[in-house]
């Protein structure tokens, strides 16, 4: 049997010294901050660093303030915002269901292309929510061809072959969190579509932030 969930992205921005929570209830939260510092209970986090957080959250931001991507996995519809005050907008919102009694995890990595750089046809083994970085980022996916700028995202479900290329004028990154079967911890979740390009180089670079498994019972 399959259960509802929904993967969201926020973007959260805190200013010096403010801190905003959430609302309680089961959640898995990645945070990675695109600028700034802010701690979340015993994790830090500074520019270009994510951390894995479950259940409510206080975030405090640090002496310069903080802008966060805040990616969770919540069972339900409730709203989570942060507050008090308007610092989160939310910016991707996909249903995905997984099956019950499966072990998952959440990974967040940030994948990084050179100028021209090619992601081959390609599937993934779970699905996941991308924001770009920076850069510029046409996918081919679903029979369309999306072209992305900075702080846009876009979701893949996984299965779906997708193709993409970078701009050949920018170096080109992104950031994103997928929900994967939990015994890929520290694997690729990437398989490509034409077995050719399998032994092609990779023009695109991966740094791992978080690779949490996570238990949806609880």
């Amino acid at each position: 049997m399959t259960a509802a969930f929904e993967l969201r992205l926020w973007e959260d921005r805190l200013g010096a010294g403010v801190t905003a929570t959430s609302p309680s209830g089961p959640a898995y939260r990645i945070l990675y901050a695109v600028e700034g510092e802010a701690r979340v209970g015993d994790h830090a986090v500074t520019a270009d660093t994510g951390c894995y957080v479950a259940g409510a959250i206080a975030v405090t931001a640090g002496t310069t303030g903080a802008r966060l991507w805040r990616w969770e996995l919540m069972p339900d519809e409730r709203p989570s915002a942060l507050g008090p005050g308007r610092v989160s907008r939310l910016m991707y919102l996909q249903p995905v269901e997984l099956t019950e009694g499966s072990a998952y995890l959440m990974r967040c990595d940030r994948v990084d292309f050179p100028l021209g750089g090619i992601a081959y046809t390609h599937t993934h083994q779970g699905p996941g929510i991308r924001c770009l970085l920076r850069g510029g980022l046409t996918v081919e996916t679903h029979g369309r061809t999306m072209p992305i700028r900075p702080g846009e995202a876009w979701f893949e479900p996984g299965p779906e072959p997708v193709y993409a290329a970078a701009s050949s004028t920018e170096l080109t990154s992104f950031v994103r969190v997928m929900i994967l079967p939990a015994a890929l911890v520290g694997k690729s979740s990437i398989r490509y579509v034409d077995p050719a390009d399998r032994d092609k180089p990779r023009t695109q670079t991966y740094t791992v932030f978080v690779d949490q498994p996570i238990d949806l019972a609880g």
